[in-house]
């Protein structure tokens, strides 16, 4: 009898078949300021909690077998919230950069940062390219993190490029396809998510990866991002083993 979610115990050590392991894990790390409430804390206090999960992911990603981490960090809408919450956000990211990047780097972890860096202040811009620079070099895990990102900005920028490249007389229009499209997004030198996780009880995608996932596994759960740890990371993974992906085909 095939795995069901039911049937999964979270954190059994069991070994993974590597063939059943994603390679390519996306999330969307949704629930810091639920979390905080829940404990009668401010909002701030759970993006904190939330930015020590980074690391934790990606310890646990190395220990799994997976390849490829892809983290939604910040979204092109988040610069809507309230002023005093979107600068504690910025400042935050400075502390994540200065304080976990050399455990990063030691991990073997080879860190990306995806969407449009023009709206950062000049240090935090600073930062992100030291912080590529630095690491690009590891290959234990490929972690990648989306700030000022959106799915459909994703698309739009990659359209941009195509149409440069016709202007120039790069390109034919014609030749044109979803491989040449794919060549130009934001992580289109990897493989696409074989699994998507969204922490916080809500069931949406939120403008993540749009072109990327569109045959991913999605999974979601109501564990806040600063629970979600190693154990529910298994637990998805095994949820993941248990799928028929069909990629539109019959099995």
């Amino acid at each position: 009898m095939s795995k069901t979610t039911a049937q999964i115990e979270p954190g059994k050590d069991e070994k993974q078949d590597e063939s059943l392991v994603p390679k390519h894990v996306g999330v969307i790390m949704d629930g810091n300021h639920r979390w905080a409430q829940k404990r009668h804390l401010p909002g701030a206090a759970g993006h904190r909690a939330g930015a020590k999960g980074v690391r934790k992911i990606s310890e646990a990603c190395v220990e799994q077998g997976i390849d490829t981490l892809t983290l939604f960090a910040f979204s092109t809408e988040n610069w809507y919230r309230p002023e005093g919450e979107v600068n504690m956000l910025m400042d935050l990211m400075r502390y994540v950069m200065r304080t976990d990047l050399q455990d990063l780097h030691a991990q073997g972890v080879k860190l990306r940062i995806i969407g449009d860096r023009s709206r950062f202040a000049k240090d935090i811009h600073a930062m992100m390219d030291e912080s590529e620079q630095l690491t690009r070099q590891n290959t234990r895990l490929n972690l990648n993190v989306a700030v000022n990102y959106g799915g459909r900005w994703d698309i739009v920028e990659a359209s941009k490029a195509l149409a440069r490249k016709v202007q120039n007389g790069e390109l034919a229009p014609d030749d044109i396809s979803e491989q040449t499209l794919q060549q130009q997004m934001s992580l289109g030198d990897l493989p696409e998510p074989d699994l998507l996780i969204r922490t916080g009880g809500d069931y949406r995608v939120s403008n993540f990866l749009l072109w990327d996932i569109a045959y991913t596994e999605l999974y979601f759960t109501d564990a806040f991002w600063p629970e979600f740890d190693g154990n529910h990371l298994r637990q998805a993974v095994q949820t993941f083993s248990a799928r028929l992906r069909r990629f539109g085909r019959r099995a």
